[in-house]
């Protein structure tokens, strides 16, 4: 089942639009599919819908709603072709990128049926005779769950996955550049016996439909993933209306290599976590900080492997051959990494990758290193969110905590060495909610996913992010 058209679903019914748009895929130009248009009132009638659901929904077992997630997994692993290939194209993610990307977001899916099993409260030991003491768990309410283009499936299913678990109602909004394989996951959840009204889907630019969800009364959580001033707009709204808020925002990832790390892995590792999804991921290396007496073997050795990178839309081509980097998600974005690096290279830094010829339809750009960037530059200290990255010089441990938490983002961070005592000490140190140690893709989806500082509030994943959906009552009783 290939979905070509993003439709809303509220109270169960799929609905048109009040307007279409087409969908076009930035490795090749084409039309790929269409997307249902929205405005405030389909908004508000996709939060009233979660609402009259939400009563039902809360009283059905941790059992029934567990098996419904589990079957979804299933659903969503036996389409995963169809889906890769529909995310594929309409983001530009190379093709082997997306089917990983939708079997994780089949783990979260399965790991929340679990944990929706484990909910329990807390007899607490009472200290006067004939009392009792009592907590328990209780769903929130009605969710907002809001996402980016960049991981469309993985994102909403991190989000989708607790709330449901926890026995919240949903009204979730993807994002208009990548909405169909998104609308696939929510048909898997809707095919796998979530009832209506329980989860919604609106469609339509955030600037007209994210006022109308946040002002509803019936919302109780808001779990949003983007941009830092989006998330700061969207706290402050939700400050306003006492809703709990759950931020994933932008990064600024060190990624950080000692002279006793091994370099072949290094290397490697810089590879993945820089280039992934074309530089296109809030956990992605943004900065490279390597230690005096390897750096510049490292800028010889990333330069090569940069250089090396094919480039094309991410699918296979006539001989069933994917591209090792594909393209960005819009010419918006080509535009601003580049002005990132020439602004670099105005202040005195070098590129010392090659230049390289580009498809010529679709948006690209090529895999670029520049060494000798300042501290102020924009590319040291602003998310790239795109296949560039500079390399900065330390000298020692402390030069290299002091730069990797010169930045206002603790989203993630990457650390090169096999020194078990600065493993550890950076562990305590570096300010960021994920350090991937010798480990290029941290991520699973039992442990927790979040930031310090500008990079949100709140954690994803593991047994935390279904506590983020939930109420804690406490009941003292006198039998």
């Amino acid at each position: 089942m290939t979905i070509r058209t993003a439709r809303h679903l509220i109270a169960g019914r799929w609905l048109e639009g009040t307007s279409s748009t087409r969908i076009t895929a930035p490795g090749t130009g084409e039309v790929v599919g269409e997307l249902a248009g929205g405005d405030a009132d389909l908004a508000v009638r996709a939060v009233d819908a979660a609402a009259a659901a939400g009563e039902e929904w809360a009283a059905r077992s941790p059992r029934y709603r567990a098996d419904i997630l589990a079957g979804a997994a299933a659903l969503l692993r036996e389409r995963s072709a169809d889906i890769a290939r529909v995310l594929a194209e309409e983001a530009g993610k190379r093709l082997p990128e997306a089917e990983g990307e939708v079997a994780f977001s089949a783990e979260y899916l399965r790991w929340f049926a679990e944990e929706a099993r484990r909910t329990s409260g807390t007899v607490h030991p009472a200290e006067a005779p004939g009392r009792r003491h009592l907590s328990f768990r209780r769903p929130a309410g009605v969710a907002l769950s809001l996402t980016p283009w960049n991981f469309p499936v993985s994102i909403q299913a991190r989000k989708l996955a607790p709330a449901l678990a926890a026995g919240c109602t949903v009204v979730a909004r993807v994002s208009e550049k990548a909405p169909l394989a998104a609308t696939a996951l929510i048909a898997a959840l809707v095919d796998a016996g979530v009832p209506a009204g329980v989860l919604n889907l609106v469609h339509g630019s955030g600037r007209a439909l994210t006022p109308a969800l946040m002002g509803h009364p019936a919302v109780r959580v808001v779990s949003f993933t983007g941009s830092t001033g989006v998330g700061s707009s969207i706290m402050q709204e939700a400050s306003r209306r006492i809703v709990r808020p759950l931020l994933e925002l932008g990064g600024n990832a060190p990624f950080i290599v000692f002279d006793d790390a091994d370099l072949d892995l290094a290397v490697e590792g810089a590879v993945i976590a820089k280039l992934r999804n074309t530089g296109q991921s809030c956990v992605g290396a943004n900065r490279f900080l390597v230690q005096e007496g390897v750096i510049e073997e490292f800028t010889s050795r990333l330069a090569a492997a940069f250089d090396a990178m094919t480039i094309g839309s991410g699918l296979p081509d006539a001989q069933g051959v994917v591209s090792d980097v594909g393209p960005v998600i819009d010419r918006t974005r080509v535009e601003e990494v580049a002005r990132l690096v020439d602004e670099a290279v105005a202040g005195g830094a070098e590129i010392v990758t090659a230049a390289r010829e580009l498809p010529s339809e679709g948006s690209f750009f090529a895999p670029t290193l520049v060494a000798g960037a300042r501290p102020t530059d924009r590319i040291v200290t602003e998310e790239v969110f795109g296949p560039a990255a500079a390399i900065v010089p330390f000298r020692d441990d402390e030069e290299a905590l002091r730069l990797g938490n010169a930045t206002d983002y603790g989203l993630a961070g990457y650390l090169w060495t096999r020194d078990a005592r600065r493993v550890f000490d950076f562990g305590d140190r570096l300010d960021v909610g994920i350090l991937g140690v010798n480990d290029p893709v941290p991520s699973v989806a039992f442990a927790p996913m979040g930031g310090t500082k500008l990079s949100g509030l709140g954690r994803e994943g593991s047994s935390l992010g279904m506590e983020e959906f939930e109420e804690v009552r406490y009941l003292a009783w006198r039998p």
